[in-house]
């Protein structure tokens, strides 16, 4: 690792997430999780008029400055919400000039979905689905891939995006998916820690909410 990539991991980090009833914050100082802070809220039909306050409220002027690294979650989830938390996290990239990474939610949920049903076994793929108002599914596939210098270090790839489906394989593993806001807030701070190399910042100009189907379904 360059002494410049030593030196990204130390900046602070900040993350927007949103699922179908709930949205929040969360700030990482530095390299270590106890400097995170937190902000989770429910929403109904105000989230576009409390957002940008309740970020106002949560992080200082001064040290949005200082993010040099934003992350946001793309859904499947409310389609407002994530719609509204993108354009947050694109215009806030642009406007201070830092990177932003994006995760599907389901990305962001995978490793906790692993460790709760005990899939540790490398290469080992498994899916995570909602179930849609009507007919199908949005699924996504995800498989095991186990750090090679850590080996107790979980780590997750996303084969297949999460996309719709008309029927789940009775032959492959599928898990529902449950969001925990707080949860993963924390996981999409690590997952952007992680990802130090992305420092592209025109990267928000290719970043989108992630609905595969209408908004009315």
């Amino acid at each position: 690792m360059t002494n410049k990539l030593k030196q990204r991991e130390n900046y602070p980090i900040l993350a927007i997430y949103s699922t179908d009833n709930s949205f929040g914050f969360g700030y990482r100082k530095n390299n270590n999780s106890e400097s995170d802070e937190l902000f989770i809220k429910k929403f109904d039909n105000d989230l576009c008029n409390n957002l940008i306050n309740d970020l106002n409220k949560f992080i200082s002027k001064e040290n949005l400055q200082k993010i040099n690294k934003l992350s946001v979650s793309l859904g499947p989830a409310n389609f407002n919400a994530s719609r509204l938390i993108v354009v947050l996290a694109r215009t806030i990239s642009q406007q201070i000039n830092c990177p932003l990474d994006s995760f599907s939610s389901f990305e962001i949920m995978a490793k906790r979905i692993a460790s709760k049903n005990n899939i540790f076994i490398n290469k080992k793929s498994f899916w995570i689905y909602k179930k849609l108002k009507r007919k199908g599914v949005i699924a996504g596939k995800y498989e095991i891939c186990h750090n090679e210098k850590n080996p107790s270090d979980l780590v997750i790839r996303e084969t297949v995006l999460p996309k719709v489906i008309k029927k789940l394989d009775s032959k492959e593993l599928f898990f529902e998916a449950i969001y925990d806001t707080k949860e993963d807030l924390k996981e999409l701070l690590d997952l952007s820690n992680k990802n130090l190399l992305n420092s592209n910042v025109d990267f928000w100009k290719k970043v989108l909410p992630l609905y595969p189907i209408s908004p009315i379904n």
